[in-house]
């Protein structure tokens, strides 16, 4: 679904303003500047321009202590400091750009003659108490060859709070605590020239002009939120605009929105990914009415959750995007992706990954939703998605596990919610979903755990969790089992399993960890624990499992498929091919606005100087790793079990899809059967017979570019219907 209506300031913030010619500095951090330690006696409009500053004392910034970065030094355990520079500017009409850049340790708020223009880590509600602690660690970078945080203002947005003539930048930057062992604030002002004069000062060395983006190849998201900085949480409201203008075309930033228009509620998101310079948001599309509304976005199935994932440490930018794709092709579901160049409040802000949240949906997890008053019988068996994870984005354990994680840990395996969250669920819910899985715990740590009656597999759906330990596997995942790790239960009337998957975050996978072996591609990482444990060990189940020779063999068998199908090596190396060449303009401006190649960036196990180079990594370590698995790969295949694979056929998967008119269908059916195509608007396409076997191959070649429904009729088990998308 797309909204009709066009916000007025969506498009008031993709206006161009005017070229900019070249740019200069108003301020620099060295610039003799007033400032004070403050205290409770600290008068409340020192932020003002009209405000005396004669008794404040004189000194050039930046000003902190402790990391030898710092002109004026102040005395360790300082909890803030407060500066203002006056600077004089007597025709703003042949400026088109305003640019601060910050560097500071632990937090900051900014203003312009009085009002707020911008703040990081600090409490958003009013002006912080003069010894209010940062909300959390924040390292400077300039002085370990980094790049200072950077606001980019439109001369109209900023216009509101300049004057013509004298202007006052004031500044307070707050430490996370006195005992902190360093406080570093250090402030910039750079202006866009509209013409070829010179007014002011050259920039540093260091600084790189905000990008001048005006097209691209994929869908561009434009973000607007009033120049409000977004949180970790609470979500606040802003609006949203995607332009698509369909594949082959080009997407201009001054095109209308065709793809999406609308409110949004937005926070960011993440744990340590937090802490990067990119970050990434959670966000929810709503009615004018601040309802959470349903929209298709890139044809997706209707929802109101949503993803922008800065692929930052991922210098491929794809890994996730492949990792997902994989699970779709295996037919497993996992969010699906586009990757899309983002503007915010004006600021170009690089390449990211508008992907699905995992929730309960028929387009998502496709199990029945669990409603509070379902306590009874069928209702209450499934709609659970549980999870393994860190607690620092905000997690809460619903409950500990009476078993340790796999040997050496010390430590009980944590559950929580995710969805319904915890504090959704009616105790009997919880109570069920956690006696089930413990009951699954206790079958696989009992000596007849591999019983057809009474073992592990009464619990739980086994080719779900073949395939999700193949995926972890493949990639090297450094996360994989004990972090981001999901599964989800299914009612009786579903199938009454718990699922593996769906799979969520793989970022730190395939070669990009520099740490417990993810770098190599040699080892399981169901060994995690023996060689890098202590904390957030692996579940005991992955290893436990494998010492049932008959899951073994499956294993092998499942693996030995894939390797001839997607994990087949001209398989991914074309699609990761493919994802080069849609990326190779983008990238380029990706990092010209984040310059990171070449440099380290947590926790980077390969340093690229180009990303022709991070993607050429990436395919040769995938090489290495699928030989290495194909050499030590657990159980056997041969005549004697090789209906195996049976196990993960679903009726119909059609491979691989997106594809350019020929594709394979995978089906648990055979026989002669009745095929149709139709548009997603039902008109009919082609209507053809085939024999249908377990792998078909079909050939669609005349048919147009598009997405299509793809109908197989069977004369006894009745009708199945597919999407497929040719391209």
């Amino acid at each position: 679904m797309k909204f009709g209506w066009l916000l007025s300031s969506l498009l008031l913030s993709m206006m161009m303003y005017g070229q900019v010619d070249h740019w200069e500095s108003i301020v620099h951090d060295t610039m003799p500047w007033h400032y004070m330690i403050p205290d409770n006696t600290t008068s409340a409009d020192w932020t003002s321009p009209t405000f005396d500053e004669s008794a404040w004392m004189s000194g050039k910034g930046g000003f902190g202590f402790g990391d030898n970065d710092d002109s004026t030094q102040v005395p360790p355990g300082t909890i803030s400091v407060y500066h203002r520079l006056q600077f004089n500017v007597d025709n703003w009409n042949f400026i088109g750009k305003v640019v601060f850049n910050i560097d500071y340790d632990d937090a900051y708020v900014l203003y312009l003659n009085g009002f707020e223009i911008a703040r990081n880590n600090i409490t958003s509600s009013g002006p912080p108490a003069w010894d209010a602690p940062a909300n959390g660690q924040h390292e400077a970078v300039l002085y370990q060859g980094g790049y200072p945080e950077q606001l980019v203002f439109e001369l109209a947005e900023i216009s509101p709070y300049l004057l013509v003539g004298e202007n006052v930048l004031s500044v307070e930057t707050h430490n996370v605590s006195v005992n902190s062992g360093d406080l570093t604030s250090r402030v910039f002002m750079q202006v866009g020239i509209l013409n070829n004069n010179n007014y002011f000062l050259p920039t540093p060395n260091w600084f790189i002009p905000p990008m001048e983006f005006t097209q691209s190849n994929l869908p561009i998201v434009v973000i607007n939120t009033y120049g409000v900085e977004i949180p970790d949480e609470p979500k606040i409201d802003a609006e949203m605009g995607i332009i698509d203008n369909g594949p082959g075309n080009l997407n201009h930033v001054s095109d209308p929105f065709n793809e999406f228009s609308g409110l949004i509620a937005i926070e960011r998101r993440g744990s340590s990914s937090d802490g990067f310079p990119a970050k990434s948001y959670g966000l929810e599309t709503r009615g004018p009415d601040s309802v959470n509304y349903n929209a298709s976005i890139f044809n997706w199935p209707m929802d109101n959750d949503w993803i922008l994932y800065a692929p930052y440490t991922d210098k491929s930018m794809i890994r996730n995007v492949l990792t997902y794709h994989l699970g779709n092709q295996m037919g497993r579901w996992a969010p699906r992706t586009q990757l899309c160049e983002v503007m915010l409040n004006g600021e170009y802000i690089g390449v990211y990954v508008f992907m699905e949240r995992i929730k309960t949906n028929p387009g998502r997890v496709d199990i029945d939703p669990l409603e509070m008053g379902d306590t009874l019988d069928n209702a209450l068996t499934g709609g659970y998605i549980v999870k393994i994870d860190k607690t620092t984005a905000g997690g809460v354990i619903a409950w500990t596990s009476p078993y340790l994680g796999e040997s050496p840990s010390t430590v009980n395996i944590q559950y929580q919610m995710h969805d319904p969250a915890l504090e959704e669920m009616h105790p009997t819910q919880l109570e069920y979903i956690q006696n089930y899985i413990t009951n699954w715990e206790h079958a696989l740590a009992d000596s007849t755990f591999m019983d057809p009656q009474v073992g592990y597999r009464n619990y739980i759906d086994v080719p779900s969790f073949i395939d999700f330990f193949l995926v972890n596997e493949v990639s090297k995942n450094v996360d994989g089992y004990r972090i981001s790790s999901f599964l989800h239960k299914e009612r009786f009337s579903e199938g009454n399993r718990l699922v593996a998957g769906p799979l969520w975050d793989f970022n730190l996978g395939w070669g990009n960890a520099n740490y417990c072996l993810g770098g190599e591609t040699y080892g399981w990482e169901v060994d995690f624990n023996q060689y890098c444990g202590g904390g957030l060990d692996n579940p005991f189940w992955w290893k436990r499992m494998l010492q049932d020779s008959l899951y073994a063999n499956e294993v092998r068998c499942r693996w030995q498929e894939l390797r001839n199908t997607v994990l087949d090596t001209t398989y991914l190396f074309h699609y990761i091919d493919s994802l080069y060449l849609v990326l190779e303009e983008p990238s380029i401006r990706h990092f010209q606005r984040w310059p990171i190649l070449g440099t380290y960036v947590w926790p980077n196990n390969f340093i690229g100087n180009t990303f022709e180079e991070e993607i050429e990594f990436l395919k040769s370590w995938t090489l290495a790793r699928l030989t290495w698995m194909d050499e030590n790969m657990f159980g056997t295949c041969d005549s004697t079990n090789h209906s195996i694979p049976d196990l993960f056929i679903q009726p119909i998967t059609v491979f691989p899809n997106p594809n350019n008119g020929y594709f394979i269908i995978q089906s648990s059916w055979t026989g002669l059967c009745s095929l149709q195509l139709y548009t997603l608007s039902g008109q009919w396409i082609d209507t053809r017979e085939i024999k249908l076997e377990r792998n078909t191959p079909l050939s669609y070649s005349d048919v147009p570019p598009g997405l299509y429904f793809l109908e197989i009729q069977h004369p006894t088990l009745g009708t199945k219907t597919t999407k497929i998308l040719i391209e």
